[in-house]
């Protein structure tokens, strides 16, 4: 199937995607299938873009970024180009992503030291109400 198209519903099971995800990765040109009427029939470059969107987007690139990271693929320069700058935006969504990790570990630190206090308090107020 490497050269054959695929049809809508077949990049659907692929992918793990709706026709709506699709539909809409095709109208801001992150995707270009062959159009034959109401139908979409995706080449095996569209399969190559969609895998690289969706690990995009579960780093957490933009839309954008990921159109023009996309669009550097034929620029003519064997992908260095494309490669150089998404090398760059992974790097600072790497520290991003590090950022709100080390955020989140505190808080739930915080979260956790406040559950423990809680429950301190409430066995207290058991043992007053039972000594009552």
């Amino acid at each position: 199937m490497e050269n054959e198209v695929m049809t809508i519903r077949e990049m659907c099971d692929a992918f793990e995607v709706t026709p709506r995800t699709l539909r809409f990765y095709e109208s801001k040109e992150l995707l270009f299938p062959i159009r034959e009427g109401q139908k979409r029939l995706f080449t095996r470059r569209d399969r190559a873009r969609l895998k690289l969107i969706l690990r995009w987007k579960r780093f957490g690139f933009s839309l954008e970024d990921i159109r023009q990271l996309l669009d550097l693929y034929s620029i003519g320069d064997n992908q260095v180009t494309q490669l150089t700058e998404t090398l760059k935006l992974a790097r600072v969504r790497l520290q991003e992503m590090q950022r709100e990790r080390d955020e989140l570990a505190a808080a739930i630190n915080e979260l956790d030291a406040e559950i423990s206090a809680g429950e301190g308090k409430l066995q207290e107020r058991r043992a007053e109400s039972s000594a009552a």
